[in-house]
């Protein structure tokens, strides 16, 4: 589904990095999203969007998983 949106959509380069670094990569590589950092295994609304993105991390704020948009 990913392929669907405008622009850059996934950002396997951030995992291991800090969470809030990544959100501020993924807003500059694509205007068009808004990057969410979130505790992984925290729920989150299940519907598709093009124009979000959720950066997955752990206590340490270091992102866990793949952050795409959707």
């Amino acid at each position: 589904m990913s392929s669907e949106c405008p622009g850059k959509n996934s950002w396997p380069e951030l995992v291991g990095t800090n969470g809030d670094y990544a959100a501020s990569v993924i807003e500059r590589e694509n205007s068009k999203v808004n990057a969410i950092v979130i505790l992984d295994g925290t729920p989150v609304i299940t519907d598709f969007r093009c124009d979000r993105v959720w950066v997955r991390v752990n206590r340490n704020r270091t992102v866990v998983k793949v952050p795409k948009a959707g």
